[in-house]
């Protein structure tokens, strides 16, 4: 059957949808694991009923039935040749919490954050919490059986489940407790096979590698329902399931220990685990390093080569810390630190969950991939294990970061597998793995599921007789292996349907050079491994990324769903014209938060621009490309006449006609050009900025056109980078900063024609505009930067580019690299200067906008520190505006900007009272901030002046 006909003979039965398109199968051909396997069709089911449809259907045409939450499965147990049912759209409802009886009821789409966040008010949360807690599905971790750092005290997600209700696979709707009769022939089974569930399985807590049977037993209750949990999809389809909670902490500390290495760490584990810590997690030097050099600092850490990071808990914050002492004496660390302080804690802790994501590279910044990411041994041979797995990565040349649950004997590492040479070292390497973990009594998965990763390694783990009762277990759930087949039970080979193999070079064409990537698209589009950060909502810890992911929860508007349908691409499955690409990449904001705020370093942003090159390079282009992609040359014309043009904008008529046919959205407002150009003020001004300039009115030209510079030639001078944006609409900015940085005692410059970054060429794939644009720039600031002078940028967007998109494309001009050195915000040019001192302002308040550029490729921490200092409230807001330059303008995007700005502009312009200030950068702001909530905005540079 073919993918239309999937779509035309279900679709029409389901509440919700089905979707065949080449897009959808890209962006659900992988979930976070090496592993490509395009499904025939995406459903996504809103009703039990649909569940049911589909699975009917499928048994109908021969399809398979994957189950899918957030795809966060690293080892492929979450894709499928079949139908994938995406939970997690749809079926994500908290049903119920109960704080008397301390349970919740969920749908299998509900994100594990969610339920943490529901069930706080009532002083409970969900035992197990994962690094990807907040887009992890209660289905995902049901079906992987997930753990986390705090699975010592509260358990793995099997310790917590009380009921399922699901369906098996021959489409019978069952709920699972603690009765063997709920399915028929298990209580038969079960007595035929208690002597291997009582001496293979259940050996030790992190034996998560195939079927946790041992729950079937009699003496461990009978309980089918911690013995579906685990089965990774093969068993049935989840349609709710009710999970125990546990109370809150009352108390908590942190404690950190020291260690020679993380091996020696290991071996202090009972030590450790005598003080009962509520979290015990190992973190190896390698590790810290990484997450330095990703954030540039990392919280004060014990003496050591690898640390313990230990939580205790108490009734009341005493006890909590006397647990924590106690646990200081009692182990043989070289140092420690105790951490009271939630705060501080929190710091600490953001370590760890950082190294998760940034643990996809080795030290030396090769890709590093799961696959043997979570093998488990028992905690005492921990030590041991760790050594010899050093011994045995060594001799196959791999790398990877080592972390992990050391207190349930866990280790977490991904390493530089040799992929690309399976199956040869890649099967040797991982099969070697296999052996070593099973002589140290382990198991090849500790939390993840074995999925196509780990399943054929099981017949290394296991007997003959094993595997057999794994058979027979799923036969009676799903006897004609619809579910997930190829996991677990008939596994498909480790070395099939690898993504990475046989994939082409596709080298730098005219386009961005791909520097951190040898020059390679198809190695920078790969960055993307499925972690799945894009799908969480990060903003309370300051994230941006993926703002049009947050206004529509559909994958294909996540950095990773993009990612995926770029993969598609490089391999040479779709074409770059392809209408797939297009749509893919439509409300791709270009806002880079995903080049900052992804563990992987994915660039959409770059990625989108380069798409658009290769695909429209010497061919007509959309009409907005022409209009606001060339929009400096539009406005160069336009400030000629200000007054003309603001007439023409404000004719009701015109703007509707003429917007239209430029590709804009008619719903905008054109900006208002300013009755002077800064170009034209400074050169009225002789280059100097008196007091009145910044006042209300400006300058008077008259006047200050006979002003002599108070220049002389040995005063230190800054180029003040005159962009479009500031240039035409917005003088008053750039006349507040020439202000500031004459009264710091230096000459100011601006380039003595006008010139451009390329921004709007770049964001609109006109490339080699971009770079005739730069090359300008450069030979107007090359002087300048040669003698050691520092380029001022105030437009946020702009002045990334000199920072970043510069000296990628323009990688072998020696200019473009010492510019891009040479670039400061205003804030990092203020910090630099060591008798400035800002204005204090105790008790004002005021609400910030980071720009997305400023955030993902400034760095906005320069700027708060600023404000800091000057004692001001401060409300920032975290992501983007929606407006991001071109994006918001164009033709179909106004609601999605729209969208996006309600994600937390707008609500925090709402909330902010009159006597708050709004501080924004960034032109597109502070233009979303006016055309949406009537709001006026200052520039930082006219802040500092005005107080």
């Amino acid at each position: 059957m073919t993918e239309d006909r999937v779509v035309e003979a279900l679709g029409g039965k389901l509440d919700g949808e089905v979707d065949a398109s080449e897009r959808r199968r890209a962006e659900y051909s992988s979930d976070a694991s090496n592993y490509r396997v395009p499904p025939r069709a995406v459903v996504f089911p809103r009703t039990d009923a649909d569940v049911a449809v589909a699975l009917e259907f499928a048994k109908d045409n021969g399809l398979s039935v994957t189950a899918r939450g957030g795809g966060t499965s690293v080892a492929g147990n979450a894709i499928g040749p079949g139908l994938v049912l995406d939970f997690s759209r749809h079926m994500n409802q908290i049903l119920e919490v109960d704080p008397q009886a301390r349970v919740a009821r969920v749908q299998p789409g509900v994100v594990l954050s969610e339920l943490q966040r529901a069930a706080r008010p009532y002083g409970l949360r969900f035992g197990p919490d994962p690094s990807t807690q907040n887009r992890c599905t209660l289905g995902g971790m049901i079906g992987n059986n997930a753990c986390g750092p705090r699975a010592v005290a509260w358990g793995r997600t099997s310790d917590t489940v009380r009921e399922l209700r699901i369906l098996d696979g021959t489409g019978v709707e069952r709920t699972l407790a603690n009765d063997l009769s709920v399915l028929p022939g298990l209580a038969e089974f079960t007595r035929a096979n208690l002597a291997v569930l009582r001496t293979d399985l259940g050996r030790f807590e992190r034996q998560a590698s195939g079927y946790g049977l041992e729950h079937l037993l009699p003496e461990r209750g009978s309980a089918v329902a911690k013995a579906f949990v685990g089965s990774e999809g093969t068993c049935g389809l989840l349609l709710d399931a009710t999970v125990e909670l546990v109370a809150l902490p009352k108390a908590a500390v942190l404690t950190v220990l020291g260690y020679p290495d993380i091996a020696t760490a290991a071996d202090n584990v009972a030590a450790v685990m005598a003080c009962k810590p509520t979290a015990v997690e190992g973190i190896d030097a390698r590790l810290v390093d990484a997450v330095r050099a990703h954030r540039g600092t990392v919280p004060e850490l014990p003496r050591g080569g690898g640390w313990l990071f230990v939580e205790t808990a108490g009734d009341t914050p005493a006890e909590a810390l006397a647990v924590a002492e106690q646990l200081r004496r009692s182990v043989d660390a070289l140092d420690s630190r105790i951490v009271a302080d939630p705060a501080a804690a929190a710091a600490l802790w953001h370590i760890r969950a950082d190294g998760a994501g940034l643990a996809g590279r080795t030290p030396d910044g090769q890709p590093a991939w799961p696959g043997w990411e979570d093998a488990a041994v028992p905690p005492e041979r921990l030590g041991a294990y760790l050594r010899d797995f050093a011994d045995l990565t060594h001799e196959h040349g791999v790398d990877g970061l080592l972390y992990g649950h050391i207190g349930d004997g866990c280790i977490h590492v991904r390493l530089d597998l040799p992929i690309a040479d399976a199956p040869q070292r890649f099967r040797r390497f991982l099969f070697d793995a296999a052996e070593l973990v099973v002589r140290q009594g382990g198991s090849l998965s500790g939390e993840h599921g074995d999925g196509r990763a780990r399943s054929e390694l099981l017949s290394v783990m296991y007997s003959r007789s094993v595997l057999d009762v794994f058979a027979g277990y799923k036969a009676l759930f799903d006897p004609a292996d619809v579910l997930n087949p190829g996991v677990l039970v008939e596994p498909r080979p480790i070395d099939a349907d690898l993504r990475l193999v046989g994939l082409p070079l596709v080298p730098a064409s005219g386009g961005f050079a791909f520097p951190h990537d040898h020059g390679d698209l198809s190695t920078a589009v790969h960055r993307c491994v499925g972690v799945g950060k894009c799908r969480a909502d990060t903003r309370a810890a300051g994230g941006f990324m993926c703002p049009s992911y947050l206004a529509t929860k559909d994958e294909k508007d996540s950095t990773r769903g993009r990612a995926r349908v770029l993969q598609e691409v490089v391999r040479g499955a779709l074409p770059w014209s392809s209408e797939a690409v297009a749509e893919s990449l439509d409300l791709c904001l270009s806002c880079k938060a995903c080049r900052s705020d992804c563990p992987a370093g994915v660039d959409v942003a770059t990625y989108k621009a380069e798409a658009l090159y290769r695909r429209y390079r010497h061919r007509l282009r959309p009409l907005d490309h022409y209009s606001l992609g060339w929009l400096p040359r539009w406005l160069a014309l336009a400030t000629r006449m200000p007054r003309a043009a603001n007439a023409l904008a404000n004719n009701a008529a015109l703007h509707r006609i003429g917007l239209r046919a430029a590709g804009i959205d008619p719903r905008r407002e054109v900006p208002r050009l300013a009755d002077r150009s800064f170009r034209r003020m400074w050169r009225d001004l002789g280059g100097v900025v008196p007091a009145s300039a910044t006042r209300p009115g400006g300058p008077d030209a008259t006047q200050s056109s006979t002003t002599t510079p108070e220049d002389s030639a040995d005063r230190p001078a800054v180029m003040l980078w005159v962009d479009t944006f500031t240039d035409a609409f917005d003088p008053e900015i750039a006349l507040a900063a020439a202000q500031l940085v004459q009264s710091l005692g230096y000459r100011v410059r601006i380039p003595a024609r006008r010139v451009c970054c390329g921004l709007t060429w770049i964001s609109t794939g006109q490339l080699d505009g971009a770079r005739a644009r730069l090359r300008a720039t450069l030979d107007a600031v090359d002087k300048h930067v040669r003698g050691g002078g520092i380029v001022l940028g105030l437009e946020p967007s702009c002045t990334a580019v000199l920072r970043s998109d510069l000296p990628e494309l323009l990688p072998d001009d020696p200019r473009a690299a010492a510019t891009a050195r040479a670039v400061r915000t205003l804030a990092e040019f203020l910090a630099e200067q060591p008798d400035w001192q800002p204005p204090q302002l105790p008790g004002r308040t005021v609400v910030v906008q980071p720009h997305c550029h400023h955030h993902a490729i400034l760095g906005f921490e320069t700027d708060r520190q600023l404000l800091a200092t000057m004692g001001i409230n401060v409300t920032e807001v975290t992501g983007c505006c929606g407006l991001a330059g071109n994006f918001g303008m164009q033709r179909d995007h106004y609601g999605i900007s729209v969208a996006v700005a309600e994600n937390g502009l707008l609500p925090a312009l709402r909330t902010a009272g009159d006597e708050s200030i709004f501080l924004a950068d960034g032109f597109s702001c502070r233009t979303q901030a006016a055309q949406l909530a009537g709001h006026q905005s200052r520039h930082l540079a006219q802040f500092l002046v005005a107080e």
